[in-house]
Parts: structure tokens; sequence; C-alpha cells
């Protein structure tokens, strides 16, 4: 099990993004669509979010269109939505892969990490939520399922552990 703090991510802006900027924080990460059956999870996303950051917590969404073509937007049309739609305010990543060879590194590495029932790495749809330590270790994989609130607890629970040591 290696650090997460390795990968670069861009984001929806076109800024390149190290993860070592949000090494020390518990972290949420979700792969997103605008145009899927779970999209209104964004709200919940975002509660969680205003809830948890002030305490060291982040929501990290990489959209994906790998699910029946779910995602059909561009960058600068997926920021619009979640900002009209659903005032998203939390970090939000360019257009990944999740599965498969050209899968984003930082999902290679989460779905190596963290398997889904029975073992399985592949991420099954969207809004599969990877819960990830202050210490930058996977906790958990959630399926879309889940919703945002129910992680609450859990997300709770991993801030009030000890931060590593600087």
């Amino acid at each position: 099990m290696g650090s997460y703090y390795h990968h670069r991510a861009r984001t929806l802006d076109g800024r390149e993004v190290s993860l070592e900027d949000y090494r020390g924080q518990v972290l949420l990460i979700v792969n997103t669509a605008s145009r899927c059956g779970f999209t209104p999870q964004f709200a919940g996303l975002e509660e969680l979010y205003q809830r948890f950051r002030d305490r060291g917590f982040a929501v990290l969404g990489f959209p994906c269109n790998q699910f029946a073509n779910q995602e059909p937007l561009d960058e600068e049309g997926i920021a619009r939505f979640c900002t009209t739609s659903y005032r998203v305010t939390f970090p939000m990543f360019a257009k990944v892969d999740v599965n498969g060879p050209s899968a984003h590194p930082l999902w290679q590495q989460l779905t190596r990490e963290a398997p889904g029932l029975l073992g399985s790495r592949a991420v099954k749809w969207n809004f599969t939520k990877f819960l990830v330590s202050r210490q930058g270790e996977p906790v958990e994989r959630f399926a879309p399922t889940v919703n945002p609130q129910h992680l609450a607890p859990r997300i709770a629970r991993l801030l009030d552990s000890p931060a590593p040591a600087a």
C-alpha cells in the first residue's frame, strides 16, 4: 500500500494539482457524472464537504464517461452544471477513466488497494466512493447506491483520529 500523494490531476479549470495538497486530510474520492440516476448525490456530497471541511475533510470529484456515456459534457460544461444545479464547491477534476488501461493512475491505485465486492477491482458505476484516511490509506469503498449522508459517522470517526506527524 502506498501513498496517494504522488499523484497529480487536472482541475476542471485546467490547473495541474498535486494530491500532496491534501496530505493530512480525510478524503472521499468519487467518480461522478452529470446524467446519471445517482447525480442527485452531488447535493449530499456537498453537504458532507460543508459539514466537515473545517475539520480537515475534502471530497474530490472525478467525472467519468465510461458508464453508458453519462458524462457527455466537457470540463466547462461540467463546471457549469455542478455549480448551477448543485452549488458544488468541493474540488472537481477533469474527466478521467477509472477502469481499463487508460485509467488515471490514482484510480488504478484506489481500485487495487480498496477492492469491491468479492475482491473486484473494477469500478462498476458512477458515484463509487473511496474513503481515505488522514494517513493516505484507503479505508473503505462504497457502492454507488450508498447515500453520502450514511458516510458521515465514518468520516467523523476518521476526523477524530490523530493527524499524522509532519
